[in-house]
């Protein structure tokens, strides 16, 4: 049985059922193919309004359920995602041009969150505290009200639920603002799964839209806190409007994540993790290894194998079993890709694989002799683009490395952990991998950059849940009522 059918949806949002949007509707198109899968609904600030009025009301009822209650409906989710993975991962190559391993990935991710979500609805949420007064003096994380979620269309389906799931199990309700360009995958699944699941009405709605949608998300009084997964001038822009509204705003934005090869480093291995570190999903991955930074030892070795693995790589319709990358999401996206590249070659860089595409599928693309001016090492590419730098020293190596505002993920490759861990120390970085490339994702861990990655770790992991989707509550208690002086 299909989770859900295509009339549902069409031309609609989900308030708790699929209505009609009032800010009309666009069409869901395949990038591989450019066929349109069908429409979905466009939400206007009117839309979001009203949902944020119907969260704040359904939310104190969903925030009375046991805990129970809330972990078995979360589970039950978890279920549903597994029980119908082949329908989603369709969905996310289809819609989101994610090649068939990554789609499998994100679903796998996305069962996990919501078991995650299950085991942190009964987490002790309070602690006993000292008082000089004969009382009884606690704190407990109480819901925050209404969360609204706005998530980006590279990877919908994980970079929604990782909010949504943990925000709901923690008693609150919940405004997901998926990208249009992927509003099945990452909004229309998760409404679906939710709703099956026992959510009840109006404790999650979903809400496709562009800026006016997104701008009314966060300024509505109901809506309390802001969790934002995009780029970092758009989450500049949230981040400074939540500000104004006196609301917290967790943003997880872009990256230029350095892979550091050290000299000692076993060239064959250290070129495989940086290819699927710059290459996976097209690199259309806010961790993607964006800048590798390779001693002048191994650097010849490294490239020229680096380059080999770029030009073997399969690129074609995410619908095709054999394609190792599939589309960028649109043309838009690949024209900037593609200007970065171009730009870099004309300053000076070597091109050592790919710099060319076809229609929205671009070739794996190894940049050498590059400078850390050099447009495809200075900024974000969000494409399949590997610029490598070649260092002498590990000062050399630092000054490198932070050599950016941002700070998302690190990876250094070493046959010796503990030096490669005493670089680590020296590069600021919300992740660091030893020996191993920059893209990874656990429900059971923190997630987050710093500098102009985001302002932490604010998904993932017991701690940093809570600390995201509650409130903090001081409570005292005594058994006579206080006497005063007057």
């Amino acid at each position: 049985m299909s989770l859900f059918a295509a009339e549902e949806y069409t031309s609609a949002v989900f308030t708790g059922a699929w209505t009609p949007a009032s800010g009309g509707d666009a069409e869901v198109v395949s990038p591989s193919s450019g066929a349109v899968l069908g429409r979905t609904g466009i939400a206007d600030a009117q839309d979001v309004r009203e949902a944020a009025a119907r969260a704040a009301t359904a939310q104190r009822d969903w925030a009375a359920t046991s805990f129970e209650e809330r972990a078995a409906v979360m589970r039950r989710a978890g279920d549903l995602l597994e029980a119908h993975q082949e329908e989603v991962v369709g969905w996310l190559r289809r819609e989101g041009g994610a090649a068939a391993g990554m789609a499998g990935f994100q679903v796998h991710v996305a069962a996990g969150e919501c078991f995650e979500a299950a085991a942190l609805a009964s987490q002790p949420h309070g602690e006993i505290l000292r008082t000089a007064k004969p009382r009884l003096s606690f704190s407990r994380q109480v819901p925050a009200g209404v969360v609204g979620v706005i998530a980006p269309f590279n990877v919908p389906l994980i970079l929604g639920i990782r909010s949504v799931a943990p925000a709901l199990a923690l008693g609150n309700a919940v405004l997901l603002k998926p990208d249009p360009r992927t509003a099945i995958c990452g909004g229309a699944v998760l409404a679906e799964v939710f709703r099956q699941a026992g959510v009840p009405e109006g404790v999650l709605q979903v809400l496709p839209g562009g800026a006016e949608a997104g701008q009314a998300l966060v300024a509505d009084p109901h809506v309390r806190v802001i969790s934002f997964t995009g780029s970092t001038p758009a989450g500049r822009k949230v981040g400074e409007a939540a500000a104004r509204h006196l609301k917290r705003a967790h943003l997880e934005l872009g990256g230029n994540s350095p892979l550091v090869v050290l000299d000692d480093a076993a060239v064959d291995q250290a070129a495989s993790i940086g290819a699927w570190g710059s290459f996976l999903h097209q690199g259309q991955i806010c961790m993607t290894a964006g800048r590798h930074l390779v001693h002048e030892s191994v650097a010849d070795a490294y490239v020229e194998r680096l380059a080999a693995k770029a030009d073997a790589l399969t690129v074609g319709s995410a619908e095709d079993d054999g394609a190792a990358l599939g589309p960028i999401i649109d043309a838009g996206q690949r024209d900037r890709i593609h200007h970065l590249v171009t730009s870099s070659v004309a300053s000076g860089a070597q091109l050592r694989a790919g710099g060319t595409y076809q229609d929205l599928y671009y070739r794996p693309t190894v940049l050498d002799r590059v400078a850390p001016d050099t447009p495809a090492y200075a900024e974000e590419v969000f494409g399949p683009v590997a610029p490598v730098v070649r260092f002498s020293s590990v000062d050399e190596l630092v000054e490198l490395a932070n050599s950016t505002e941002y700070g998302l993920s690190l990876g250094v490759v070493t046959t010796n952990p503990m030096r490669g861990m005493e670089i680590a120390d020296r590069i600021p970085s919300g992740i660091v991998h030893i020996n191993d490339q920059t893209v990874d994702d656990e429900a059971v861990a923190p997630f987050g950059g710093v500098g102009f990655s985001g302002t932490g770790a604010r998904f993932g992991g017991t701690r940093a849940n809570l600390e995201a989707f509650t409130e903090t509550q001081w409570i005292t208690m005594q058994a006579d009522p206080a006497r005063y002086p007057f």
